[in-house]
C-alpha cells in the first residue's frame, strides 16, 4: 500500500512536516539521504503529494529548511536584553549555532538555491540574520555603506571559521584567543 495524505491535512501544516522531517534525516543521515522519495517515505504522504507541497521537489524542500534556519540564527543571533557586547554576543551565538547545528548550517550555507542574498526580494529571516552583523559592527563604520561591509567581514570570517573547525582544520585548544582576536579585528 502506497502512502498517501491523511483526510484533512492542512496544507501548511504538510509543509511544516516535510521541512521537519528533511531537517530530521539530514541530521541523522546527512543531505545525500534527502529524497523526495525518503521524506514521502518517512512522513506517510505520496510522492505527488509531496511534489503538490513542494512544486520544486527537494531543491524547494531545501530551501525552506534554509529560510527556517535563517529564523533560528536570527533569534540566536539577535541582541539580548541587557546584553552589554553585542559584537561578543554575536561572535558567539554564530558559532556556536554552526557547532550545535551541522546539518541546518549546511543547508544555510552550502547548498543550491534559487534564493537570492543580498537583495530586496532576500526573505524577511535571511536580512534579519545579516542585520545582527550589521548591528554589531555599525558603531564604527561611519557610514552605510562601509557598515555593510563591516557585517560582510564579520560574517565571512565567522563563516570561514565555522568551517574550518568543523572540519578539524583548527586547534580547538586555541578557540577563545580566536575569538578574542576576531573581535579585536572587528572593535578596531
Amino acid at each position: 500500500m502506497s502512502p498517501s495524505t491523511p483526510p484533512r491535512t492542512d496544507p501548511s501544516e504538510r509543509s511544516r512536516s516535510i521541512v521537519r522531517a528533511a531537517r530530521r534525516v539530514a541530521e541523522g543521515e546527512g543531505w545525500p539521504a534527502v529524497t523526495v522519495r525518503r521524506l514521502a517515505a518517512e512522513i506517510g504522504f505520496s510522492q505527488p503529494i509531496l511534489y503538490r507541497s513542494f512544486p520544486g521537489g527537494r531543491d524547494e524542500i531545501v530551501e525552506q529548511v534554509m529560510v527556517a534556519g535563517f529564523a533560528e540564527m536570527a533569534a540566536e543571533l539577535a541582541d539580548p536584553v541587557g546584553e552589554g557586547d553585542r559584537l561578543a554576543h554575536v561572535v558567539r551565538a554564530y558559532l556556536a549555532f554552526a557547532r550545535t547545528h551541522p546539518a541546518l548550517y549546511e543547508a544555510m550555507f552550502e547548498a543550491r538555491t534559487r534564493i537570492v542574498f543580498a537583495a530586496a526580494e532576500t526573505p524577511a529571516p535571511l536580512r534579519e540574520a545579516f542585520g545582527s552583523f550589521l548591528g554589531a559592527v555599525s558603531a564604527g563604520a561611519g557610514d552605510e555603506q562601509a557598515a555593510v561591509v563591516r557585517a560582510e567581514l564579520l560574517w565571512s570570517t565567522l563563516h570561514g571559521v565555522a568551517r574550518l573547525a568543523a572540519s578539524e582544520r583548527l586547534d580547538p585548544a586555541l578557540e577563545e584567543a580566536r575569538l578574542e582576536g576576531i573581535l579585536a579585528l572587528f572593535r578596531s
